[in-house]
């Protein structure tokens, strides 16, 4: 018997059919508040409150309060939000199936039915994220690098199909198939839901940050840590204080021959500027109306690069034209247009249909082609400008943002040995065309195409040293690029297929030639990658590459040939054709006439549905990995992959609270932007290092090491990663990189991780210190896991990314904010001291003052005020059981005692 405690329930017809629906205009007519004037992601989700309105999870008042929601009103109340299903990549996915697992356990352990720890939603994981780039640029280079793939993840397959003989609920999209993201948006995602002849808009939330993609369809989702997602799939609402939006009004029309990726580029740049993080972000107006589907898919991927929860455009005729060209029947077409129209969420608002927290105009004629980085998703650069930014950079102090370099080095160029070529400056060492940003779009991989065509047609090509990847998001990709025939003239220049997953864009580029990286890293080389990617951090596409470029697939191909980014690539020749003649960009950038003229490939509606109803890509080597059954794990005690978690160690029946800190020493002290890569990298795990030495010394073959992702279900290789990241700088010890810190009152240098051992050993609690945008980046569930397993209480920064203050609650650990505009820098602090936190011996409540007690080394005393960040009373109350999951692990056993 569905609840309905509005009297909001009814029906509506769609061209096959009728169907039932929890209405939302009953609310307004019941005078609740203005609901069809709510930006549609507040629709969304107050459709889910009053179709979930238990009493318990969700209550009365919950779907009172958003109903009246104000613009402009403080933020103070949380919404608790069901999703309609869970998205996992298998990086991030494998831990939460692993934690999962660890639940099992425990449940085991204490006497109580481990079925019970059960999906409640949909799950889908999407094994994307274990490829690594080792060939390249030979037609086999998809066929080596999925036995690779396979060959570093038995265990890790073995694990993932156990999960799925386990527990109902999950199904697995196998590697060799897609990246998540654009599977979601070809196959997964349905727009609307339908159960027992009840409707409802598809709602989720992924273990990505880029999960906001899907917005680009008009679904409402967004990207959370692995913690967070395991609470939903355990059927926990997602707790998300009650959002500002932020209407974004695109008027005109983009310029011929600019891009999506020009467009999102610019974009992240100015609502960067903008600050819109925490909130919601919504596109509204004629030029929101005039993008295609998938350009709004490229804007709405970079939501977390800009700074939003989610980048959403509405359901409208080119949505639904989307879902017919990509294999959804006309049926389930049919039945989205009729409930979106029914429920008013049906078309791209207008200027004054919506009441919005902010506007924000923004002209699309004024996009320029862009590149950005080369450090920064948001440091766009006009791409008339990259050689010069390049130069300026090259010279800048590090300490500035730049490379630190004489003025006498840039032109230096250094052999190298047995190749036959040099390099130096500013070559370009990779180019990939990679990402779900943009290979979700037939556009931009058409016109990459149609510009390699030209200029293997004019006798181009690329320079040796470079390495060319291609990786599709998904195999209708390739589909359309073959049968237009655009496939084989990227191949002549080097760009064969190499995978279908998340690969340089994730830190998944793979090894350089040995002996251009001995070059490189001997010459301390500054050089380049150019990659369709949405994020270019610090040591993340490769550690030899310190300048990252993001850019259109197209870019990356000429960039490629041109062979530098240290050029005006717009007015200096790319190379010469076969008379000698000059080529410039302009000569093979493909018009948009060109791009319409081939767009057709893409728009075969059975090339998707065969792709997707076979999901071929590894089918013979998955076949081939064998399965275990059972429903509690059984962990091979000398594995140096998957290892059963710590998390529930100490786990009993009671909280014990969080409690004060006293006497607390600082493992960090952190600058602005400090991102989840440097948190806790993806990078290949070095010998010599923490990580690399427990695996030696536990008989792991150097060879196999791989990443730091696929040993995510290891904590013991995860905890020695952490803060590990060979660009990291720490202020604590001036003039370093890499994972080191100073430990007191020894004042010895020494690793992270061995100092926090001796910390641990000693029974000193840890704070880290931090500046703006704490945790930015990738939603990585391990960036919380490590710092709380390195026995850090208290975080403390000058502001934090969304994403991953979720996460640190999550695990146990504090977050909390200076006040006034104070940071750790203008406190004179430096490691040396020791810490308090005081003002939670009652307990603590969301956004509450607590005193930070500074007791320095010459025994003076200073107090400071922080802002506690725990935005809701549910975090408070993780905070209070040790993070998510000792709260749900109780919430279950209770409610089967």
């Amino acid at each position: 018997m569905l609840k309905d405690p509005f009297n909001a329930l009814r029906e509506f017809r769609f061209p096959c059919g009728s169907g039932r629906y929890y209405a939302l205009a009953a609310l307004e007519e019941a005078g609740l508040g203005r609901v069809s004037r709510l930006p549609p992601t507040l629709k969304v989700m107050l459709e889910s409150l009053l179709r979930n309105c238990d009493g318990r999870r969700v209550t009365e008042q919950h779907v009172r309060a958003l109903a009246a929601w104000q613009p402009n009103a403080k933020r103070e109340g949380e919404i608790p939000f069901v999703v309609g299903r869970i998205l996992l990549q298998d990086m991030s996915g494998f831990p939460a199936l692993n934690d999962f697992a660890m639940l099992r356990a425990t449940a085991s352990r204490l006497k109580s039915d481990p079925g019970r720890i059960e999906p409640l939603v949909p799950v889908d994981v999407v094994v994307d994220h274990s490829v690594e780039v080792d060939a390249y640029g030979s037609p086999d280079a998809l066929h080596r690098n999925m036995e690779n793939e396979f060959g570093r993840n038995a265990e890790r397959f073995q694990f993932l199909k156990w999960s799925k003989q386990a527990f109902s609920n999950i199904r697995v999209i196998p590697p060799g198939n897609g990246i998540c993201h654009q599977v979601n948006l070809e196959f997964l995602a349905r727009c609307v839901w339908e159960k027992d002849g009840l409707y409802y808009p598809d709602t989720l939330v992924g273990t990505d940050s880029h999960t906001t993609m899907i917005n680009g369809i008009g679904v409402v989702g967004w990207g959370v840590g692995g913690i967070e997602a395991e609470a939903g799939m355990l059927g926990q609402p997602i707790y998300i204080l009650t959002p500002d939006v932020v209407g974004v009004h695109l008027n005109g029309a983009l310029q011929p021959g600019t891009t999506a990726t020009d467009l999102v580029l610019s974009l992240t740049e100015a609502l960067r500027r903008l600050n819109v993080v925490g909130k919601f972000v919504e596109y509204f107006g004629d030029g929101a109306a005039s993008l295609s589907v998938t350009d709004r898919a490229v804007v709405s991927n970079m939501s977390p690069d800009y700074g939003a929860t989610l980048g959403f455009f509405s359901v409208d005729e080119k949505t639904l034209d989307y879902l017919r060209s990509t294999g959804r029947t006309d049926e389930h077409v049919g039945a989205v247009e009729s409930y979106c129209r029914a429920q008013g969420l049906f078309g791209i608002p207008r200027p004054g249909d919506c009441d919005y927290s902010q506007v924000f105009e923004f002209d699309l004629s004024t996009v320029r082609p862009s590149v950005s980085g080369p450090k920064r998703p948001q440091d766009r650069i006009d791409l008339d400008r990259l050689g010069a930014r390049f130069e300026d950079l090259l010279g800048t102090p590090v300490a500035d943002g730049g490379f630190g370099k004489a003025a006498t080095e840039s032109a230096r160029r250094v052999e190298v040995p047995g190749r036959g070529f040099d390099i130096g400056h500013g070559d370009v060492a990779i180019a990939a065309i990679t990402s779900c940003t943009n290979t979700s779009n037939p556009n931009l991989m058409l016109g990459a195409g149609l510009l390699a065509r030209k200029a293997v047609e004019r006798g181009l090509s690329v320079h040796p040293r470079i390495k060319t990847s291609l990786a599709p998001g998904s195999r209708a990709v390739t589909a359309y690029l073959r049968e237009s025939g655009l496939l084989v003239d990227l191949e002549t220049l080097g760009f064969h297929v190499v995978a279908y997953g998340c690969t340089t864009c994730g830190g998944a580029s793979g090894p350089l030639d040995r002996a251009i990286e001995e070059a490189i890293v001997g010459n301390d080389l500054v050089v380049a990658s150019v990659l369709s990617g949405n994020r270019n951090f610090e040591a993340r596409i490769h550690p030899s590459v310190k300048a990252n470029f993001l850019m259109s697939p197209a870019l990356v191909v000429a960039f490629a040939i041109a062979g530098t980014v240290d050029i005006d690539i717009c007015r200096t020749p790319l190379g010469a054709d076969r008379e000698g003649r000059p080529v410039h960009l302009a000569d093979l950038w493909p018009s948009d006439a060109e791009i319409a003229a081939v767009l057709s490939f893409a728009d075969d509606a059975e090339t998707y549905r065969r792709e997707y109803g076979a999901l071929a890509g590894s089918a013979e080597l998955w076949s081939q990995v064998p399965e275990s059954r059972g429903a509690v794990y059984d962990w091979a005690p000398n594995s140096t992959y998957i290892k059963e978690p710590p998390f529930l160690a100490r786990f009993a029946s009671e909280p014990s609270g969080f409690g004060e800190i006293r006497g607390a020493r600082a493992l960090g002290l952190f600058g602005d932007s400090l991102t989840t890569d440097h948190i806790s990298s993806v990078a290949p795990i070095p010998l010599r290092s923490p990580a690399g030495e427990w695996l030696q010394d536990h008989g792991a073959n150097p060879r196999t090491f791989g990443n730091y992702g696929v040993r995510r279900c290891n904590h013991e290789v995860m905890v020695r990663g952490t803060f590990a990241n060979v660009r990291l700088k720490n202020l604590m010890a001036p003039g370093t990189e890499g994972g080191v810190t100073v430990h007191h009152p020894s004042r010895e240098l020494t690793t992270i991780y061995d100092a926090s051992a001796r910390y641990r050993a000693e029974g000193v609690p840890l704070v880290l210190f931090a500046g703006l945008d704490y945790g930015t980046g990738s939603a990585r569930d391990w960036a919380a896991k490590g710092t709380q397993l390195l026995g850090v209480r208290l975080v403390v920064a000058r502001s934090f990314e969304r994403i991953h203050r979720s996460n640190l609650i999550g695990m146990g650990v504090l977050p909390a904010q200076f006040k006034n505009g104070a940071s750790w820098q203008s406190l004179g602090i430096d490691g040396s001291e020791t810490f308090d936190l005081l003002g939670m011996a009652d307990g603590m409540v969301p956004m509450q003052d607590v005193e930070l007690v500074i007791h320095r080394a010459d025994g003076a005393v200073d107090r400071v005020p922080l802002l506690l960040r725990v935005d809701t009373a549910i975090e408070a109350e993780y905070l209070r059981h040790g993070g998510i999951l000792p709260y749900v692990l109780r919430e279950i056993l209770a409610e089967a005692a």
